[in-house]
């Protein structure tokens, strides 16, 4: 009998009979990072986006090359935070203790994906699974494949779109900026050099902008971050969108949603309506999951989540 898989070829019960406890054994490896660090959440969230945009969700972007030449190492992945990698590294360790050799890195970044969503707050949701790891990764892929913070509508609907996601999805998807932090030079341009009329970027709430300028004065150290969401840090919720109405967007690729006439309607639902944002955002993190998906005999079963397998 021949059963018909949907777009992707994933289930959700891919490991049921090869590795059944994979999602608990997962769900304990995070759980225990988390315990020692908060930046897991964001770091774990974002990793999974950045992986699934270049090459597909296949684990690509835990490579690590003796040449600096990995997906990892590009321009744009270079501020990914090294608790997410951890994360997907202790979990894997874990996972090869019950079932060696069965459970792909790119699944265990989905399903870690989700649950830190779980644990700062957020909605709960079924990984599909059956993901196998890539072979390729590289710096030179990455440029051009990622959404930049100075993005406006069209262009990241373009970029998305790309993906296989909707406009809709990518407001939702964005709603994960309610957890996670930036760096001062991904912004800086809204208050000191936003136009030769106005410094300081007129769609930022005037406090606002003065709370940053003092956390980012000109000239900082560069390693400094301030949260996304100022209002409910930690917590995964729709304040994101409560806070582009107000005009406290941090970069202006979240501002922008509110600001174009065409998105402003789904950021108003968003921050009225929780259970809207959280049934969109399941939704978009079940198609980000299938984008590129290698499956069947494509790609390997990686040992080691930052090594192609010899």
């Amino acid at each position: 009998m021949i059963i018909w898989r949907g777009e992707g070829q994933l289930v959700e019960n891919f490991y049921s009979s090869s590795c059944p406890n994979v999602e608990s054994i997962v769900q304990q490896a995070v759980s225990t990072k988390f315990s020692q660090t908060f930046t897991t959440i964001p770091a774990t969230l974002r990793l999974f986006f950045h992986d699934c945009f270049v090459e597909g969700c296949d684990g690509s972007i835990m490579i690590s090359s003796p040449n600096s030449d990995a997906e990892k190492d590009a321009q744009d992945n270079l501020s990914l935070a090294g608790d997410g990698f951890d994360t997907v590294i202790k979990a894997k360790q874990a996972v090869e203790q019950a079932c060696p050799g069965k459970v792909s890195c790119a699944d265990i970044l989905a399903i870690a994906a989700r649950d830190v969503v779980v644990l700062a707050g957020g909605p709960s949701f079924n990984v599909e699974l059956g993901r196998r790891d890539g072979l390729i990764s590289q710096a030179s892929l990455v440029a051009g494949n990622l959404p930049e913070p100075t993005f406006n509508l069209n262009q990241l609907s373009t970029i998305f779109a790309k993906n296989n996601l909707s406009q809709n999805d990518m407001i939702a998807l964005s709603g994960a900026h309610t957890v996670g932090f930036s760096h001062c030079s991904r912004f800086s341009n809204r208050l000191y050099s936003f136009s030769s009329s106005s410094p300081v970027d007129p769609s930022l709430n005037p406090t606002y902008a003065q709370q940053l300028e003092a956390g980012c004065p000109q000239n900082v150290d560069p390693s400094i971050a301030v949260d996304l969401d100022p209002v409910t840090p930690q917590t995964f919720d729709n304040v994101y969108y409560q806070n582009l109405v107000a005009g406290k967007g941090l970069l202006a690729s979240d501002q922008v949603l509110y600001t174009d006439p065409t998105s402003q309607p789904t950021i108003v639902d968003f921050a009225n309506n929780p259970g809207d944002f959280n049934g969109a955002f399941i939704a978009a993190m079940r198609k980000l999951g299938r984008v590129g998906v290698k499956t069947g005999n494509d790609g390997q079963i990686r040992t080691d989540c930052t090594a192609f397998n010899s």
